[in-house]
């Protein structure tokens, strides 16, 4: 037993490589929800999309995505985290083939569908692999999730701005057809690169894993159409609680299954629960900022869309620098939940004062810049403890499991605050009759930044209260390999 505790905690000499691959995995996951979004004026006129139909082209990626994520980590634990990784690849390439190759929208969004079921498979075993690389080493773990967290906002900002440069200078095509080169790349070099990772003997839990996927599917597929269909139809009010249903059911059976696709225990473990609920409420403020950020700058500065691309930029770089640099030392010197609660708080403040201070005759420089960058350092310091205390506990067989409930966590959150700010900014711009139209838009903006702020401050708050610092010298988690 001691031997293999030790071989187990021995460090991988292909980490930092391999490290880079995962980066490289997770830039393009999460690009694929957000390189389409300055293309979608193009596939409408080429396609010929009703500017209601429009949505699937987004849509389609993330339900499957958010639904099929729990699914993915457990087959990780089953079958290995490079197997699945590899599958989720092969899909995720042909699936952009199709879509980059589509002649009708029915062909795209069963593209977008498929992409998001590889994406389900690569990002539960991506980020299991990072922890089973670097748990062993708590210095290096934080220092390996800068680079995981940076290459993540990294991928959503990259996406709208190659989005734009791809759509201005070549077609909407290679908004999908760019994938194509770097998945190849990634199924030649991660049998080189990543071990084949820790198997778990079982079953898979089919009931389970349908229901659950059923219901997370219905459950995103209710909200993001509640805008269209009306968050009081029948359509949204039986899809939902058809959602809820499912979900119930599911809870019941793992409880009693022997074999269960989430045991419920592992909500037990110390900081997984609330480190869950800490993605929701973080993804829950921030997708809003970024979208409701990026129709300012294009529908009432009316930059266009290089440049608005272009506007989100400092976001970006600094991001990247203070997760890859900064991040790992604060979380070594003041811990997971006070970097948790500040970064909380910063990205409240953030929303805040979009808020309060973006008029439809702002300046990037004074209006933007300020209030994106203190958002900017929020994320920086949220994202990585937050995603920390949802995985750090499960045991190394449980690894692809609970990154799984982490991703999911993080979709759902996206969704659910998405949509609602959304409404929140449709009902408030719809009130505005006989107003100018940009400031009608500007005050529904003001609106959902202002409850996407309040969702932080509760986040932080609930930080605050549920979050647990670890014991002294307990390092327990997913270990290197």
């Amino acid at each position: 037993m001691g031997n293999q505790a030790q071989a187990v905690f021995q460090p991988d000499p292909r980490r930092w490589k391999a490290l880079a691959l995962l980066c490289l995995a997770n830039f393009m996951v999460i690009m694929d929800t957000s390189i389409i979004g300055v293309a979608l004026p193009a596939i409408k006129d080429a396609l010929g999309y009703t500017q209601a139909s429009l949505q699937w082209v987004f849509n389609a990626y993330v339900i499957f995505f958010g639904g099929l994520l729990l699914l993915g980590g457990r087959l990780s634990d089953l079958f290995g985290q490079r197997r699945m990784f590899m599958w989720g690849f092969s899909i995720l390439t042909l699936a952009s083939l199709l879509a980059g190759v589509a002649w009708n929208e029915e062909s795209l969004n069963v593209g977008r569908a498929l992409q998001g079921i590889g994406s389900a498979m690569i990002a539960p075993s991506a980020l299991t692999i990072v922890m089973m690389l670097f748990g062993g080493n708590p210095k290096e773990l934080g220092k390996a999730f800068g680079f995981w967290g940076a290459s993540a906002a990294a991928g959503g900002t990259a996406g709208v701005f190659l989005g734009g440069v791809i759509t201005e200078w070549l077609s909407w095509q290679w908004t999908f057809l760019i994938n194509i080169p770097v998945g190849l790349l990634v199924l030649l070099v991660s049998p080189v690169l990543l071990s084949k990772g820790m198997l778990r003997k079982g079953s898979v839990d089919l009931f389970g894993a349908l229901s659950v996927t059923s219901a997370l599917v219905l459950a995103v597929y209710g909200i993001v159409t509640a805008e269209q269909n009306g968050w009081n139809s029948n359509t949204t009010i039986w899809t939902l609680i058809s959602a809820a249903v499912l979900f119930v059911l599911f809870l019941v059976v793992q409880k009693f299954k022997k074999e269960p696709l989430v045991p419920l225990r592992i909500f037990s473990v110390p900081n997984l629960a609330a480190g869950n609920i800490a993605l929701i409420m973080l993804s829950g403020a921030w997708i809003p900022l970024w979208f409701f950020l990026n129709l300012y700058l294009q529908q009432v500065l009316r930059f266009n869309a290089f440049a608005g691309g272009l506007g989100l930029l400092p976001m970006t770089i600094l991001i990247m620098v203070f997760m890859v640099l900064i991040t790992g030392k604060m979380i070594a010197k003041f811990g997971i939940k006070a970097n948790l609660v500040i970064g909380l708080i910063a990205l409240g403040g953030s929303l805040l004062l979009f808020a309060s201070n973006t008029p439809v005759d702002g300046t990037f420089v004074s209006n933007v810049l300020p209030a994106s960058l203190l958002g900017a350092l929020g994320m920086s310091l949220a994202y990585i403890p937050a995603t920390m205390s949802a995985m750090s506990g499960a045991k190394p067989e449980e690894a692809g499991l609970a990154s799984g409930i982490a991703n999911t966590s993080y979709q759902i959150g996206s969704a659910i605050g998405l949509a609602a700010m959304v409404a929140i900014a449709a009902a408030t711009t719809g009130s505005l009759t006989g107003t100018e139209q940009a400031v009608a838009l500007n005050e529904g903006f003001h609106q959902a930044f202002f409850w996407s702020g309040i969702v932080a401050f509760v986040g932080a708050l609930l930080a605050l209260v549920f979050i647990q610092p670890p014991k002294q010298g307990d390092t327990k988690g997913p270990t290197a390999l």
